[in-house]
């Protein structure tokens, strides 16, 4: 009798170890982002230089590495960069997105929202519902202001001359579906230091009344702010402390989303403005 699908997915799978061993090299390049020394690289892959040299030597001739002749330390080499283009080119972050919030929104039970900077500023592309009912006007294609959670974290994530023009043509922006008061550009810098300082962004009953919510940006791979995804719910059953399991639950995707889009846990909103 043959397996099922469901048996043969859950089966663990054999691997081939050495690989498995081998990759550790290219990780580390990966994580480095500089090039290395034979005594560094083999020290950040747990293992002894004589070890770490044959992989090398194979990785060169496959062009996953490469090694300066002058000053012989290693670097990741043309092929590692042609499979980093093409997976880069097939990523899609709404995509990528839409899966995490559904799982998100399961783990904690509480709504969440995709928003990504349109031409009208943050708008809403996907909300994946929960059971805990919010009473709001928002549905795809929301605009929403720079004093919501999610309006926060672009105005602190974005170029600032990006956001001060926003701010300045926001009246003259007609759009059906706003959510939110016109910003004012002083007001909006008081507050935006404060969400880079902390990386999320949160508000608590206003300005929507009984709502509470948490923001955090995805960046891609030249860190680059490209989506937000904020969690809302009623302020009597939604959890709005710092470190509270809402919070970390949000980074947690966040930051997973950014790492899936290339972006490196160094890049942070203090390096972007």
């Amino acid at each position: 009798m043959k397996d099922s699908p469901v048996e043969r997915t859950e089966r663990p799978r054999r691997g081939i170890q050495s690989i498995e061993v081998g990759g550790k090299i290219l990780l580390a390049l990966a994580e480095s982002g500089d090039a290395m020394l034979l005594k560094d690289l083999a020290k950040a892959a747990a293992m002894s230089a004589a070890k770490a040299h044959p992989y090398l030597v194979s990785y060169g001739n496959l062009g996953l590495v490469e090694q300066d002749p002058i000053s012989g330390r290693y670097e990741l080499g043309p092929l590692a960069l042609q499979m980093g283009l093409a997976c880069l080119r097939r990523l899609n972050p709404v995509r990528l997105g839409t899966i995490a919030a559904a799982k998100l929104a399961e783990q904690i039970n509480q709504t969440v929202a995709l928003a990504v900077w349109g031409s009208a500023g943050p708008t809403i592309v996907h909300i994946e519902e929960s059971s805990r009912p919010i009473h709001m006007n928002m549905r795809t294609g929301t605009i929403m202001s720079l004093f919501t959670a999610t309006g926060r974290i672009f105005a602190a994530f974005l170029p600032p001359k990006l956001v001060e023009r926003y701010v300045e043509n926001f009246q003259s922006l007609a759009y059906p579906h706003r959510m939110g008061e016109p910003p004012d550009w002083k007001e909006v810098q008081a507050v935006i230091q404060d969400v880079r300082e902390k990386g999320m962004s949160r508000t608590m009953g206003a300005p929507i009344p009984g709502v509470n919510a948490f923001s955090a940006p995805v960046f891609d791979h030249e860190g680059h702010i490209v989506l937000a995804v904020t969690i809302l719910g009623p302020a009597g059953a939604f959890e709005a402390e710092w470190d509270g399991e809402n919070a970390r639950a949000l980074k947690a995707c966040a930051d997973d989303l950014s790492h899936r889009l290339g972006s490196k846990p160094s890049n942070n909103g203090k390096s972007r403005n």
